[in-house]
């Protein structure tokens, strides 16, 4: 009997390829997607995606879906305490390890083992210390197809928003910028592919900016803002 897995389902391209990369090894039972949600606004968190097109993805997946609801603006505790209630239910139910689409953030990796590791979990990330330039190619020659929800315009302008990533888009993307966006520079939503039975419907709606206030430090402590631009997607 191969172990049971919940996998950390973002919508993106990262989370697809992974639960890919994972349904090819078949080394794990994955019982069920888990996705973090804003409660007030019914999104992912980050991707700003609607829960109506997650629950599409999910049911095309053929995965059952959990939704971790959190409050708008969750302080640290606030989402350690959740998460822990979250995961400790899960862990309740036999399932012992967790899989993540991370790539090479060495600090978020080990939060994540070490939480896990004290409720008796492992963490799976079946994309580590993989070349990002490779995976992204992998992904669109394996036949993925993702459109961009949101970018950071510390990294990247308006007109990132909304584009399928294509190879195109990868060669207009500026040299600072990591091709799958791992450090937060663009943030995905993933609706057909080789996992899927079929393609998410959806038509895209408005650009959108929002502003999210950066954290005041020793050296900068003036008011400053984070700028997002998310493309909304619009359930068919």
């Amino acid at each position: 009997m191969k172990p049971k897995a919940i996998f950390n389902w973002s919508s993106g391209k990262d989370s697809a390829l992974a639960l890919y990369k994972i349904m090819q090894e078949n080394n794990l039972e994955i019982t069920s997607l888990l996705t973090s949600i804003n409660k007030e606004y019914q999104r992912i968190s980050m991707h700003g995606v609607h829960v109506s097109l997650l629950e599409q993805q999910a049911a095309s997946l053929g995965i059952p879906l959990i939704k971790m609801a959190l409050p708008k603006e969750p302080s640290m505790e606030e989402y350690r305490k959740i998460m822990g209630n979250t995961m400790t239910s899960i862990q309740s139910q036999g399932i012992t390890h967790s899989v993540f689409g991370d790539i090479f953030l060495e600090d978020l990796r080990a939060y994540r083992e070490e939480q896990l590791q004290s409720i008796g979990m492992k963490a799976v990330f079946p994309l580590w210390k993989q070349d990002t330039t490779g995976l992204i190619h992998e992904f669109l020659d394996l036949g993925f197809k993702t459109i961009v929800t949101c970018v950071n315009e510390t990294y990247l302008d308006k007109s990132f928003a909304g584009r399928i990533i294509d190879k195109d888009f990868i060669t207009d993307l500026p040299s600072t910028v990591d091709p799958c966006g791992e450090n937060g520079e663009f943030h995905t939503f993933t609706f057909d592919g080789p996992i899927f039975k079929k393609p998410v419907q959806f038509e895209i709606g408005e650009i959108v900016k929002k502003t999210y206030p950066k954290p005041k430090t020793d050296n900068n402590t003036e008011e400053e803002e984070y700028v997002f631009w998310f493309c909304d997607l619009i359930s068919k």
